[in-house]
């Protein structure tokens, strides 16, 4: 299968009342190991990978943003699912636009340090440069906690007003909006519940699809609920990176020497299999709460 469009995907998880998850991707074991289980539990997927990450300015090279809409966009062509692909969470205008001219299909401008106003000026001119080539909007309106204590996600957390996200819609044109309501970013362990209550005011407010960033923190149950309440899409990374590193720590502990046998030959020694299979696995504990299983 090609990319599908995003409005599509939206569409008929809304119909279904269900959730898209948007499993996030660092590098091409990660990537396979997410489409693997789609395939596995025939879902439709949101696949991508983090824009803040890849244009931050302490990375030490500069990222080829093309080349991993290509590889995206491969994935998807592979893939026996339907697939969307988002360059998520960038704060970068300009990384944003060139995003959307690469290929993929939805784009996620995020700058919680940023005026309400200035935002919704850079969001809208984004959405008209995203839709003239094809591409889907996610925007946030409120701040999510971090759970990971790091000084570079310390800007004051928020919760969504449901009328500003109204209002913001409504400016921006955005196609997907994603909220604060008790989730956290980054959260290292444990889970907790949502704000229900207040996702229940949002969706009654805001015309658009809501999305759930810091899926690996929040409980079961509220991501249940909340499938009734508008959300369709559930965003998780951090619970992936920490299977991926276990299983990448247990194989490069086996006192392998053969650097092939460790990385590139496909046995039960690689690496880089383990780390595949660690992601496969880790998706397929949680995309069933989303209620996406067998909609492909």
């Amino acid at each position: 299968m090609s990319l599908e469009p995003i409005p599509r995907l939206l569409n008929a998880a809304s119909r279904g009342q269900y959730a898209l998850g948007y499993f996030e991707s660092w590098n091409l074991e990660s990537l396979q190991g997410v489409i693997d289980a789609a395939e596995q539990a025939r879902a439709p997927i949101i696949i991508g990978f983090n824009g803040e990450f890849l244009s931050g300015a302490g990375r030490r090279t500069e990222e080829r943003i093309a080349l991993y809409a290509a590889l995206g966009r491969a994935a998807a062509a592979s893939a026996t699912v339907p697939c969307g692909l988002i360059f998520n969470e960038c704060p970068d205008d300009a990384r944003l636009a060139e995003a959307a001219t690469s290929g993929f299909n939805l784009i996620m401008p995020a700058d919680p340090t940023a005026t309400y106003e200035d935002y919704a000026r850079r969001v809208r001119s984004l959405t008209e440069h995203a839709h003239a080539h094809g591409a889907a909007v996610e925007a946030e309106i409120g701040i999510l906690p971090c759970g990971s204590g790091n000084a570079d996600h310390a800007t004051a957390s928020s919760t969504t007003d449901p009328e500003i996200a109204a209002r913001f819609v409504a400016e921006t044109g955005v196609d997907l909006l994603a909220v604060s309501v008790g989730n956290t970013h980054i959260a290292l362990s444990g889970s907790a519940p949502l704000d229900l209550d207040l996702l229940d005011r949002i969706h009654r407010r805001v015309p658009v699809p809501l999305a759930l960033h810091g899926g690996s923190g929040i409980a079961a149950e509220s991501i249940r609920s909340a499938l009734q309440l508008g959300v369709r899409k559930v965003n998780y990374g951090t619970y992936l990176k920490q299977r991926y590193l276990d299983a990448m720590r247990r194989a490069l502990a086996q006192g392998i020497t053969n650097p092939h046998a460790l990385l590139g030959i496909g046995g039960d020694e690689d690496a880089l299999v383990a780390g595949r299979l660690a992601v496969r696995d880790a998706v397929l504990e949680r995309i069933d709460l989303l209620g996406c299983c067998g909609k492909a």
